[in-house]
């Protein structure tokens, strides 16, 4: 069954049900009977709040674990610092799609990947997540999105006064069958969902959809004429190499839009740069005009600075191919590190494929949270670990699933150091999750989740690894969540279409080295934190 999340009802408010409301646009500070503001539609997003939490305790001298915001934890390479700052005397407006340098180079980009791609077909802009809203916009309509995805996609419907309909699915992309019912029943309410948005790797589960999964999908968009948004932000950041890529622009060329940007691959999140590749065509033509009056008044354009930087980013010189291909093994090392830690736990762990993103489902361990905690939904259990452990994790609710599963999102990237030398150490390390700062922040998880659960976790060897194997069996319980589902219906339990990847066994860590909802709650808890 599809979950919709409808632009009528806020999402969520910082303050709490209790409060009187006198009117419409009532806030606790207003003057008595005065109302200016209309109703609240969306709060800070969940990634973002929670990183301001974790640098709250910093700053307080609290200990923690920051691991609930998905930055890449890698400091800029040299040569993109000094394109940015040969640039910095560029002050003037440019066009409202990009500098011709950068559009060049982004098209190059693409058609690298086999994807051509003639510079018309780039639109650039402050980030890609700017960008998808302004693809929101453009398109019209209902957006169907996969339960669990990316916080801001249902977010920024609702700002564009659109619903969202979540659709089951597994590694970013929504079951074909559910995406077509999800849409008929839409229809015979009156509703139009005019596109789709898959996520390829995933955030937030750090997995891969099989391109099976892609191709069904993309039959579905075809029938019901949808457009595909397919969100490729981490696709340079595949663990195993050998790994394909399955992207939809690949086999549905004339309704697929890609989108990317150099926040992840290469570390530039600050830096607020993204492209989007539109089809041929009228679609891509009819879009290109559209998402350009959209950011002709709302952006502009993207600062000139950081397009000449991001252009050298997106040529990929040898020396910044190699940093990303050092990213990517770092990125994997400590995630299937992390994933083992939860793993050993009890918990249900999908091996991560790409990224820096660990999906741990405590279902299995629902009694013992119930009776140990008195936890029994996701936000009571990332509750706890932030107030008692300093842990900053997200709840699975955030990203659209039910608070019943007890599943988090759990980025590792700001485990690699404090320090920028320390991230370079560890960007060079053939097994990073030896070094000494590392290793203590996995010491620690393993001391967490063992006080969390009651169960001592055997220490691993001396590289302090262990890849993120999910245990066979075990059945989910029923103590605060929905009942038991099967494979079939819960595509996290398991997908025998995804695509071949190293063994999700026990190889440590230097061994992988030397060879990859309810929004209300979520705000709320972080808001208490604060």
């Amino acid at each position: 069954m599809a979950i919709s999340v409808a632009p009528g009802r806020p999402l969520t408010s910082p303050y709490p049900d209790t409060e009187p409301d006198t009117g419409p646009g009532h806030h606790p500070l207003a003057p008595p009977g005065r109302s200016c503001l209309g109703p609240a539609t969306v709060p800070v997003s969940a990634t973002l709040a929670v990183n301001e939490v974790m640098d709250a305790r910093r700053t307080r001298g609290e200990p923690v674990l920051p691991m609930g915001f998905g930055e890449a934890g890698l400091p800029a390479h040299p040569l993109l610092r000094e394109a940015l700052s040969r640039a910095a005397g560029r002050t003037s407006y440019g066009p409202v799609a990009g500098e011709a340098a950068l559009l060049e180079a982004a098209a190059g980009y693409w058609s690298r990947r086999d994807l051509p791609t003639d510079p018309d077909a780039v639109v650039a802009g402050p980030g890609s997540k700017a960008l998808l809203f302004g693809l929101t916009e453009a398109i019209g309509g209902d957006v169907a999105v996969t339960r669990p995805s990316w916080v801001s996609y249902a977010a920024q419907a609702s700002l564009a006064r659109r619903v969202a309909h979540f659709v089951p699915g597994a590694g970013g992309v929504p079951d074909a069958s559910e995406l077509a019912r999800t849409v008929n029943e839409a229809k015979a309410a009156g509703r139009t969902i005019r596109s789709v948005i898959v996520t390829l790797p995933d955030n937030p589960t750090g997995t891969l959809a099989s391109a099976a999964a892609v191709r069904a999908l993309g039959a579905v968009a075809d029938k019901h004429d949808l457009v595909i948004i397919s969100d490729e932000i981490y696709r340079d950041l595949l663990h195993d190499d050998d790994t394909v890529h399955p992207s939809p622009a690949l086999l549905y060329p004339e309704r697929t839009v890609v989108t990317t940007g150099v926040s992840k691959n290469f570390a530039l999140g600050g830096w607020r740069l993204g492209v989007t590749r539109l089809p041929d065509g009228w679609l891509g033509r009819e879009l290109r005009a559209r998402l350009l009056g959209i950011g002709s008044e709302i952006w502009s354009s993207p600062a000139a600075p950081v397009q000449q930087a991001a252009a050298i980013a997106f040529d990929e010189p040898p020396v910044l191919a190699q940093r990303v291909a050092l990213s990517r093994r770092l990125h994997g090392s400590v995630a299937r590190a992390v994933a083992h830690r939860f793993s050993a736990a009890g918990a249900r762990v999908p091996a991560p494929q790409a990224a820096f993103y660990v999906y741990p489902d405590f279902s299995p361990l629902a009694g013992v949270l119930l009776r140990r905690h008195g936890i029994t939904s996701d936000v009571g259990l990332a509750g706890l670990l932030l107030r008692e452990y300093g842990v900053g994790v997200l709840p699975g609710s955030a990203f659209g699933e039910a608070p019943g599963w007890l599943r988090l999102r759990v980025a590792t990237a700001l485990l690699y150091g404090d320090t920028e030398d320390q991230r370079i150490t560890a960007l060079g390390a053939a097994d990073p999750c030896s070094l000494s700062w590392i290793a203590a922040s996995l010491d620690r998880l393993e001391e967490v989740l063992a006080d969390l659960t009651g169960k001592r976790l055997a220490r691993q060897g001396p590289d302090r690894g262990g890849t993120g194997a999910p245990p066979e069996g075990g059945r989910r319980r029923g103590v605060g969540g929905p009942p038991t589902r099967t494979a079939a219906h819960d595509p996290l339990r398991a997908d025998p279409g995804q695509p071949k990847r190293r063994s999700a066994g026990t190889e440590p860590c230097a061994s992988y080295c030397r060879n990859m909802p309810d929004r209300r709650s979520v705000r709320g808890l972080l808001i208490r934190d604060l």
